[in-house]
């Protein structure tokens, strides 16, 4: 498995990342055990998390996540053998995470206590990447841009406090996700100015309905070295076919939470279509197609892949070995061309 410099730092992560939210929810602790073994014996040494997983956040399933990677560090004793990543909630009305049951933002007191959280679920004394799970300003940037007026901690003061976790030896690194350019790029001011820790990568969602980041993203990352960790590479599933024409497999989590609208805008089952044909006229499978074209960006550090079940998860790691061909490229440009993005 290719491995990939994250950001300025020393760290070589491979170009897939296992992703870990839907442990503790659809997938049990022995299963998430299974895959991270199978992750590491193709080579797999990045997996992300957050404090708020499993997903859907809810207090019941809050932190079972870690505490899965945690008993699986416990079994292995191989936590020097893995980069991992983490988050800290931004500004939400979440009570159930801070023990004064205050809604989430990312204040100094939060942050430190979020951190000690995690740390403590997860067996280890220090997170490689520690993210910020989406902005602390209230603003709305799941789906769609709305500004909204409110409070909010200064950037300046989040840096300072993990700045303090870094000099502790508690964080290694930092990271932003569902982060917007100028937002990234005033962390990185920020970080300038004040001679703060500097963002090393952005976690968004990339794909083949939601190539939004190369408008902004793209050009902070080859310029500022803040690379991509792209999540939602198959636009949960979408991308895979399998809710076209209406269906709604049992299991499945459109099914289960009816989570997402992201991905049913108008027509978006048109551009769908155009990739599922492109993958069928290729003989690839629709999922490989997926997770290849986002693998191969060069923007991208490391697609973030999930899958429910292991047969899932294997063809989401061996989409590594599809060979996107030039003319596949212009294919797949081509359905772009007409379809543009169909979520944000």
């Amino acid at each position: 498995m290719e491995k990939r410099k994250l950001g300025n730092t020393d760290l070589m992560v491979s170009k897939i990342c296992l992703g870990t939210m839907i442990f503790g929810e659809q997938v049990t602790e022995a299963v998430g055990h299974e895959q991270m073994n199978y992750a590491v014996d193709m080579g797999i040494n990045f997996f992300d998390t957050a404090e708020m997983y499993a997903v859907p956040p809810r207090k019941e399933t809050q932190g079972t996540t870690e505490k899965i990677i945690g008993n699986w560090f416990g079994k292995k004793k191989n936590r020097e053998n893995i980069i991992l990543a983490t988050k800290i909630c931004g500004r939400a009305p979440f009570t159930w995470l801070r023990d004064d049951e205050s809604p989430t933002e990312q204040n100094k007191k939060q942050i430190f206590e979020a951190v000690e959280k995690s740390l403590s679920r997860l067996q280890t004394d220090y997170i490689d990447l520690y993210q910020l799970h989406w902005p602390d300003r209230p603003m709305n940037i799941f789906g769609s841009y709305k500004h909204i007026e409110g409070s909010t901690n200064s950037i300046e003061s989040i840096l300072d406090a993990l700045g303090e976790l870094v000099k502790q030896g508690k964080i290694r690194y930092i990271g932003l996700s569902n982060e917007t350019p100028w937002g990234t790029m005033e962390f990185l001011i920020q970080s300038g100015k004040n001679n703060l820790p500097r963002v090393q990568s952005i976690q968004n969602a990339y794909n083949l309905l939601n190539r939004n980041f190369e408008s902004g993203g793209s050009e902070i990352a080859f310029r500022e070295n803040v690379g991509l960790l792209a999540y939602s590479p198959l636009a949960q599933g979408y991308l895979t076919g399998k809710y076209q024409n209406g269906a709604l497999p049992q299991g499945s989590r459109k099914q289960l939470f009816d989570r997402l609208q992201r991905y049913e805008s108008v027509d978006s089952e048109k551009a769908i279509d155009s990739y599922l044909k492109i993958a069928e006229k290729n003989n690839i499978d629709p999922s490989q197609l997926a997770n290849q074209f986002v693998t191969t960006r060069p923007f991208v550090t490391s697609n973030i892949i999930g899958a429910t079940n292991m047969d899932q998860l294997k063809l989401a790691v061996t989409s590594v070995e599809v060979d996107l061909t030039e003319e596949i490229e212009k294919e797949i440009d081509n359905a772009f061309q007409l379809h543009g993005n169909k979520a944000n």
